[in-house]
Parts: structure tokens; C-alpha cells; sequence
């Protein structure tokens, strides 16, 4: 991500990250346990493209949402955004909420555009 992020965001993101798992690329396209990847970016981020058989529930609204979407607690869920920093958030809270299984996708939507990897745009 190029943009400049203040010392107190990237210390709130390090905080998060040091109670989130991170799961890399590699071993998010090798994981074999079925899981639920949600897309934590905002709308228009979202209609520019997003991961295969990713939904989509904004970094703004997952916590009031995701206990509609995602019943089980157990689930294993992946979560990106651009970078890695609002999806390490946003599994800071789910887990916070009693979700076990909650993972944040290593370098996001970035690093996948960067490997050249499959996306996926929503039908207009």
C-alpha cells in the first residue's frame, strides 16, 4: 500500500496483529479445511475487483453483521483488505466476539494483484 499511515494506526494494527494469525498466500491457496473469506474493503474497492468466492462485508459493518452471516463460531474464516491492516483489525474484533477461527490474509489484495492471481468483478 503506498499510502502513509500514522504511528497510531500502524501501533492499533501491530496490537491487533499480535492476537490474529496471519495465513500467506501460499498457504491460504493450500488450506484444505473449508472456510469463509470475506472481503473487508470498501465498496468501490470491492466493485473494482475482489478474490473467488469472497464476500463482501466492509471493515464498517462486519462486526454489527457477520453473526447474520456466520452462525458458527467454529468456522474458519480468512479475511483481506488492501494490505493487511484492516483485515488484522477487523479479526481482532471477531475474535473478540467469541470467533475461534478467524485468520487475516498476509499482504491482501495487494500482494494477490502482485502474484498475478485470479480475481473476480461483481456482474453489473
Amino acid at each position: 500500500m503506498s499510502k502513509q499511515h500514522s504511528p497510531g494506526f500502524l501501533a492499533l494494527v501491530n496490537a491487533a496483529k499480535s492476537r490474529v494469525k496471519e495465513i500467506s498466500i501460499e498457504e491460504f491457496l493450500q488450506h484444505q479445511q473449508p472456510c469463509v473469506l470475506i472481503d473487508v474493503r470498501e465498496d468501490r474497492e470491492w466493485q473494482a475487483g475482489h478474490l473467488p468466492q469472497a464476500m463482501h462485508l466492509g471493515k464498517g459493518i462486519i462486526e454489527r453483521d457477520i453473526e447474520q452471516v456466520v452462525q458458527d463460531k467454529q468456522q474458519t474464516m480468512v479475511l483481506y483488505c488492501g494490505g493487511g491492516y484492516r483485515s488484522a483489525l477487523a479479526a481482532d474484533a471477531l475474535q473478540q466476539m467469541g470467533y475461534q477461527h478467524v485468520l487475516s490474509l498476509a499482504g491482501g489484495y495487494s500482494a494477490w494483484v502482485a502474484k498475478g492471481l485470479t480475481l473476480e468483478k461483481p456482474a453489473s
